[in-house]
């Protein structure tokens, strides 16, 4: 069996403990090591953010209001979605309130622009009708296991609006600078990322820099996460990363990414920014310092620890 990483083993053990409910004896059984080592190995896990645990009190998420909550955050709408307690039915639910969201505000005409996440994959399929409007990828493909891909959510929603669609047929990070230039000379990939450049509706994922928060921080090495880290990044959409106070972050990753830029998406009139997870909530806040967020779809976890957050600081419902 080939030998695995460190990280590796504490996400096994991880999963082992948390989702199969083995017990700390059972796994130690298995990987040759005591029972001390599994408990030890459980703390890093949590500590290393490779084990991420949320609760979430019953009771408290009935009392959020969207609509102050959107004040308090400066931003157009909010929309809250219902936190369940199966995974796979929470994040269908979030995906159906991103659609029901796409499909109120497409307009016959519009270049709208969608990036990627499991969540957008999903929304797309629950997109039942639009107006004939063109479909611009904003980011390159970052497949995960169990998900799609930009290409895919692209396909499906140009079928739907019957408008031109706007493939990136390229991966949204590569191995460097040179390869990501050479990219953004072809002909098709140059085409959609002008097309960026005029959006009237874009919907983008947003990630936090930290592990389990960001599909792209799972995918680049330690080097690069830990520069992000240095330079203040706390926030990270469509492979560019932010800081708390809403500035891009400058990164080597940047140079490697083939995504819509921050300032692109600051020039579009209106984005939707799709985000799930108490711990994804510094992320909002940077999003929407950096004025890339208009309207913003979130679960109860999220809009309570944001609601708390702005509570301690003395703002105002």
């Amino acid at each position: 069996m080939p030998e695995i990483s460190h990280e590796e083993l504490l996400a096994r053990i991880g999963q082992a403990y948390y989702l199969d409910n083995q017990s700390k004896v059972e796994i130690a059984t298995e990987h040759g090591i005591s029972r001390f080592q599994v408990a030890r190995f459980l703390d890093e896990a949590r500590a290393e953010g490779i084990v991420h645990i949320e609760i979430r009190h019953p009771g408290h998420e009935a009392a959020i209001d969207a609509g102050a909550l959107a004040h308090a955050l400066n931003i157009h709408r909010v929309v809250v979605v219902k936190t369940m307690e199966d995974d796979l039915q929470h994040r269908d639910g979030h995906a159906k309130a991103v659609a029901e969201e796409l499909m109120g505000e497409a307009r016959t005409g519009m270049t709208i622009g969608i990036s990627w996440s499991r969540t957008l994959d999903l929304a797309a399929r629950h997109v039942s009708k639009l107006p004939k409007c063109d479909i611009v990828q904003l980011a390159g493909a970052l497949p995960v296991p169990g998900g799609g891909n930009p290409l895919e959510i692209i396909q499906r929603l140009g079928r739907v609006g019957g408008g031109l669609t706007w493939p990136m047929w390229a991966p949204l990070v590569v191995d460097s600078a040179a390869t990501a230039t050479g990219l953004r000379r072809q002909p098709e990939i140059a085409d959609a990322m002008r097309q960026a450049d005029s959006l009237d509706l874009a919907i983008v994922a947003i990630g936090a820099w930290a592990p389990n928060l960001s599909t792209v921080w799972d995918r680049v090495d330690n080097t690069v996460r830990q520069e992000g880290m240095r330079n203040g990044a706390v926030a990270e959409c469509s492979g560019r990363l932010i800081a708390a106070d809403g500035t891009p972050v400058p990164s080597e990753l940047d140079s490697r990414v083939l995504a819509v830029t921050v300032a692109q998406l600051r020039r579009t009139p209106k984005v939707i920014g799709v985000a799930h997870g108490s711990g994804r909530a510094d992320a909002v806040r940077a999003c929407i310092a950096a004025g890339i967020i208009h309207t913003l779809v979130m679960d109860e976890s999220l809009a309570v620890q944001l609601r708390r957050d702005m509570d301690g600081q003395g703002v105002p419902e």
